[in-house]
């Protein structure tokens, strides 16, 4: 535990309400620190970190970001406050070009990573002790807890004590994956809570109150969200049927007429299959291959690896050159039936149904994209009335498999029109 003299010492730089944190910093692994706009929870996993490596000897750090290029410009920033703060600087080699800081006393490092692609972090090595300080800036703008996971696992590895800091805003969406794995407690874990009100007035300046005073006034629920960091739900989300489960062996067994869907992807898109059960008004989604830069030829492997290979598979048809690559490895792939309005007439039929039910396990990035699709909000402020064509590929995918049951009720839906005509 930290001795009352050191807090005292701190007290210019860490808002008051994150005192217990401090004291606590050897007791917890995980620190889910959420905060609105202004709650000081960047500044204070800065300080931490480099108090840490200061203190302890053979210890090394890793600051991340999903996307590289934001790096510089935010916990790199933010880490060189923290050493200007400290008064060290004169005990720190920082190199924004690599980027990377050192301690000169001992030689131990702070690393600067995107994970753009996480399987390059893998290579992530320092030569003088171990990695025990892992932050993760801006969380919910990672993947989901798989993701985490695996970054994790490659980080933690040769010392006894590790520190894992994630600092977010929470999004709106109640069933975005970072507000749903805060519900899940560990004894290894603490989630703090903090927001502008918590820090030091002059701080922040008074400007900064009196935006957000402004905001409050105009649209109280933005506030809410953007400065108290509350989950208000944006009133935007699209599918409000959707269960998020394991699926148990003895429902799987009991699968009989699975359908399989391709959304095609290489570089800035991922190449998706999907495979379902639809039955009842019920949709189950079991299995899916999500990733980038992976040609036809692997992709057939991969999914010659899963079941059901028999099947149909319904592809984006805008592709016929993959489509006929993937029948040339004995795959029976046809393109979509696209029509007028097929986009709308699949998510229509997806929100209609009774529930959709989908393995985070086997279908993280599923689980995901169902979750947090949303319609968006124009220059107004209102919501746009056409679906988004972005982080929609799992989605995709699932409409291409379901293309025969999406036009069987779009045939009737016409012809129920035209009757009533």
């Amino acid at each position: 535990m930290r001795k009352k003299s050191e807090k005292r010492s701190l007290d210019l730089i860490i808002a008051p309400a994150f005192y217990t944190v401090h004291m606590s910093i050897e007791d917890y692994t995980h620190f889910w620190l959420c905060g609105g706009r202004g709650s000081t929870k960047s500044s204070f996993v800065s300080i931490e970190i480099i108090l840490g490596i200061m203190k302890n000897p053979l210890t090394n750090a890793v600051a991340l970001r999903k996307v590289g290029a934001y790096l510089r410009d935010s916990v790199f920033a933010q880490l060189e406050w923290a050493i200007e703060k400290l008064g060290v600087s004169d005990l720190w080699d920082i190199k924004p070009s690599i980027p990377e800081m050192i301690y000169k006393k001992t030689g131990q490092k702070i690393l600067f990573r995107g994970a753009d692609k996480v399987q390059k972090l893998k290579s992530t090595k320092v030569t003088n002790g171990y990695i025990r300080y892992i932050w993760y800036e801006e969380l919910d703008e990672f993947y989901g807890m798989r993701e985490i996971r695996s970054i994790n696992q490659s980080m933690m590895r040769g010392g006894e004590k590790y520190t894992v800091f994630y600092s977010y805003n929470p999004p709106q969406n109640r069933r975005s994956w970072v507000n749903r794995e805060a519900l899940n407690e560990r004894d290894d874990m603490l989630i703090h809570k903090s927001t502008y009100l918590d820090v030091p007035r002059k701080w922040l300046g008074e400007q900064f109150f009196l935006e957000a005073e402004y905001l409050k006034k105009l649209y109280p629920d933005r506030y809410r969200h953007e400065y108290l960091g509350e989950v208000t739900g944006t009133g935007g989300e699209i599918f409000d049927n959707l269960d998020i489960r394991e699926i148990t062996d003895s429902e799987r067994n009991m699968f009989d007429n699975v359908k399989c869907g391709i959304d095609f992807g290489f570089a800035a898109d991922p190449f998706v299959y999907m495979v379902c059960y639809f039955h009842n008004d019920v949709l189950f989604i079991l299995d899916e291959i999500y990733a980038k830069g992976m040609s036809n030829s692997a992709a057939a492997e991969k999914i010659y690896e899963k079941a059901f290979t028999d099947r149909i598979i319904i592809c984006d048809s805008a592709e016929p050159k993959s489509i006929n690559d993937l029948r040339s490895f004995g795959l029976r792939a046809r393109g979509a039936k696209k029509g007028p309005d097929s986009i709308e007439y699949g998510i229509h039929f997806l929100q209609g149904l009774r529930k959709i039910i989908i393995d985070p396990v086997t279908c993280p990035n599923a689980a995901r994209e169902f979750s947090e699709y949303e319609l968006e909000r124009g220059t107004d402020g209102e919501f746009r009335s056409d679906y988004p064509d972005k982080n929609n590929h799992t989605i995709d995918a699932v409409r291409y498999a379901l293309e025969e049951e999406i036009n069987h009720r779009k045939a009737r839906i016409i012809k129920r029109s035209e009757l009533n005509i």
